[in-house]
């Protein structure tokens, strides 16, 4: 079935075209990089993978409950709207809860895809070009993978968030180098492990698990090398170049803050916008759930040098100031074990099952 048919409001235009600034670089230096990019670059040609193969698209989904979604964790629970609804109204709604996250999900991997071959077009550097062209492909299978989740377990789309439109909109249209990897790597990329990672670790449904463990294994990298990137150049910028790139970061956290409400979701179920954003500010889940994201993105901020007052003071202001003390190479480490854990698990689960095949065909053999 075409996208289109399953949008619960269909875009205005189906494609969103974004005015492309900034020069094409072409270095002439092939031999000489940043032996920590290279080996990043050597790591991301070594972990490619096939989503077709490495997720067990057998696996059922129930539309209804793809997430095994608490009621205490949808945004409606405890209001005069939720003592009215039926059973079967909780049951799609949290399958429009689901739909519109992984929408979102969607849209942002596209994003990324196309930041990641903005930045092998216009970063400098061979080592970065490298190793961005290794995430381009990785960005390109997340964007399939949730597309199939969405298309073929859930059967329901939500168009992308405005706030999400408007930062991808500011990353794309900056001329500057550097920004694809500021707005894409450290904010969106940071704010989509943080979201991956709480339902990776909640969901008690292992394709949802799948999915989010395997395509975090690649984002931690994607991380890391924006991490590498913007600390070795910012070391060069002046306080007032410094100053830009924190105006853009505050604003930016803001738009993701505010993103986050789901509201689209509760406008469908006949509420008007005021009280969906009274809801989610009342919703004591959605204010965790809010902090969290946070959880990669500041001590990222923080360790590439972008950490002025002003951008302390709205650290403050979100209640996210001490996130910035995180330890992000842990948390990445954490995701690649997770990954690997579960490949372990599945593997292991294949081979049992192959023996006991062959045990069962030598048993058959012999009784015959």
């Amino acid at each position: 079935m075409p996208t289109r048919d399953l949008y619960t409001e269909p875009p205005s235009d189906p494609l969103w075209q974004v005015p492309a600034t900034g020069a094409a670089r072409f270095s002439w230096e092939y031999d000489e990089g940043r032996d920590r990019l290279l080996s990043l670059y050597q790591k991301g040609k070594d972990k490619q993978w096939d989503g077709a193969r490495r997720i067990d698209w057998e696996l059922e989904v129930d539309p209804y409950d793809p997430l095994g979604t608490p009621d205490e964790a949808l945004t409606l629970h405890g209001t005069r709207h939720w003592a009215r609804m039926t059973e079967r109204d909780k049951a799609e709604l949290r399958r429009h809860y689901a739909s519109w996250q992984f929408s979102q999900f969607l849209h942002g991997e596209q994003g990324a895809m196309i930041c990641a071959a903005r930045i092998v077009e216009s970063v400098p550097d061979m080592d970065a070009k490298f190793y961005s062209a290794t995430q381009t492909m990785d960005e390109a299978r997340h964007a399939e993978i949730y597309g199939r989740f969405l298309h073929e377990k859930i059967g329901m789309l939500y168009p992308v968030n405005d706030n999400l439109q408007s930062l991808l909109g500011d990353t794309l249209r900056d001329s500057r180098w550097d920004m694809p990897y500021l707005g894409m790597q450290v904010l969106i990329e940071g704010l989509a492990l943080a979201a991956f990672g709480m339902i990776r670790d909640t969901t008690d449904k292992p394709l949802p698990k799948q999915i989010l463990a395997y395509v975090m294994q690649d984002e931690a990298r994607h991380v890391a090398f924006g991490r590498m990137a913007l600390r070795d150049y910012y070391r060069q910028l002046t306080d007032a170049e410094l100053r830009e790139r924190e105006e853009f970061v505050i604003e930016g956290c803001y738009l993701m803050r505010d993103r986050l409400r789901g509201v689209e979701v509760l406008e469908n179920f006949g509420i008007s916008k005021a009280e969906a954003h009274e809801f989610s500010e009342q919703s004591e889940f959605l204010h965790l759930f809010r902090k969290l994201l946070f959880s990669r993105i500041v001590p990222c901020v923080k360790d590439i040098g972008l950490w002025g007052e002003r951008l302390q003071r709205a650290y403050v202001d979100m209640g996210v100031f001490d996130l910035g003390d995180h330890n992000l190479d842990l948390l990445m480490a954490q995701d690649e074990e997770i990954a690997e854990k579960l490949d372990a698990e599945r593997f292991a689960a294949e081979e049992q099952e192959r023996v006991s095949e062959v045990t069962d065909a030598i048993r058959a053999g012999a009784e015959s």
